[in-house]
């Protein structure tokens, strides 16, 4: 693979919250090449293996929206409220990743990730001829409703937490709006209001980085685009180097210019093969220029209303998914209950970078929305950390 191509293809990724090219991590023991991360791997399943008699921990296919959508099942105490995870990318699945940071939340909550379609062991479990016809945002709606739906009725819920991440606020919002009687509350993590308004902050931010910075190179490419998004139309490669410079100054993990231990994560998840990480790539690849189009035009703005609690996490140097729309639309919601939550030192990756805030604002804001909801202690008081 030549250079150049690598680092579109990165910068493409990372415009959703995505993963970078993985090709090199397909190397290992499923390709008759020992795999060097298979020590450290059984360490961290080690770790991580749920133990507890009441605990939960299951990875399994379930047939959803016509293709085999993997799912992964965590917690210590199956009577804990359930969060369905939305990940981001469109093709970045979090299940990987989230052994860095989810193991204390599974005291006081069973979390589910699922691969989404083309994303991740899902897409490496279908056949990709007629996938690429159903990449649309209704679809991955109805898949998270479809979802929602069998995690509650295999865990005998009446509803879960539904948490979006990025690309998955997306799917999140829209799925809350269809289907409000299937969730307690929505949780967004990076939450995308209106694309173009995001481009527009992004690239001021870093336009002043640069300009404060003396970066003539970055200078010289963002006047190449500017003024952006402006009227012109949001192309690659006007979104390569949109994407490239709010994230070289900590728009996508605060104070860092690059998130290698995000990236990298998938390598030693027990979770997943080598080839399973592969296909990382080959599902982000496969889905970008197909989604790009609808992701340009989302716009929640119109949104004034919200049929249940809702709660929003903001990286306060997120220029990812910039928190400043998400702020101002927010002040302007009518819902049972709102509140928005800043992470002063996280960027656009808030369950890693600040995990501890993650959970306190999770136990203390969101789950005695489900402990009123599903009756109070007829259901289970919440747990003191």
């Amino acid at each position: 693979m030549q250079l150049n191509s690598f680092s579109h293809r990165k910068l493409l990724c990372i415009l959703f919250m995505l993963v970078c090219s993985v090709s090199s991590w397909g190397q290992g023991k499923d390709n008759g090449i020992a795999d060097p991360n298979s020590e450290a791997r059984k360490i961290v399943d080690d770790l991580g293996k749920i133990v507890a008699p009441n605990g939960v921990q299951e990875s399994y296919e379930a047939s959803i929206g016509g293709l085999k959508q993997w799912v992964f099942v965590r917690g210590q105490d199956r009577s804990n409220p359930i969060i369905l995870f939305v990940h981001g990318g469109p093709a970045s699945p979090m299940a990987p990743v989230a052994w860095t940071f989810q193991r204390p939340l599974e005291e006081y909550f069973t979390v589910v990730h699922y691969d989404q379609r083309a994303a991740g062991k899902t897409y490496a479990s279908n056949d990709t001829v007629k996938l690429g016809a159903t990449l649309s945002i209704a679809q991955y709606v109805d898949d998270a409703v479809k979802m929602a739906e069998s995690i509650k009725r295999k865990y005998g819920k009446d509803k879960v937490i539904l948490v979006g991440h990025s690309w998955g606020t997306i799917v999140g919002m829209k799925a809350a709006l269809k289907r409000p009687d299937l969730f307690y509350a929505y949780v967004g993590i990076g939450q995308v209001i209106n694309t173009r308004d995001n481009e527009e902050v992004s690239f001021r931010y870093a336009l002043a980085q640069a300009t404060a910075h003396k970066n003539e190179a970055a200078l010289k490419e963002l006047r190449s685009i500017a003024p952006y998004p402006g009227n012109q139309p949001i192309t690659r490669e006007r979104i390569i180097i949109a994407r490239k410079w709010p994230q070289y100054y900590g728009g996508l993990s605060a104070y860092r210019d690059k998130s290698s231990y995000y990236f990298q994560a998938p390598l030693l998840s027990p979770l997943y093969t080598t080839q399973d990480v592969a296909a990382i790539d080959q599902g982000s690849l496969f889905t970008l220029g197909r989604v790009l189009p609808e992701f340009l035009a989302v716009d929640f703005k119109p949104v004034t209303s919200f049929p249940i609690p809702v709660f929003m996490l903001m990286g306060r140097h997120d220029y990812t998914t910039p928190s400043e729309p998400t702020a101002a639309w927010l002040s302007k919601l009518k819902a049972p209950l709102k509140k928005g939550v800043w992470f002063e030192n996280s960027a656009h990756l808030i369950p890693l970078e600040e995990p501890g805030k993650l959970l306190v604002t999770l136990l203390t804001d969101v789950r005695p929305v489900v402990t009123k909801q599903a009756g109070g202690a007829k259901k289970g008081k919440v747990q003191q950390p």
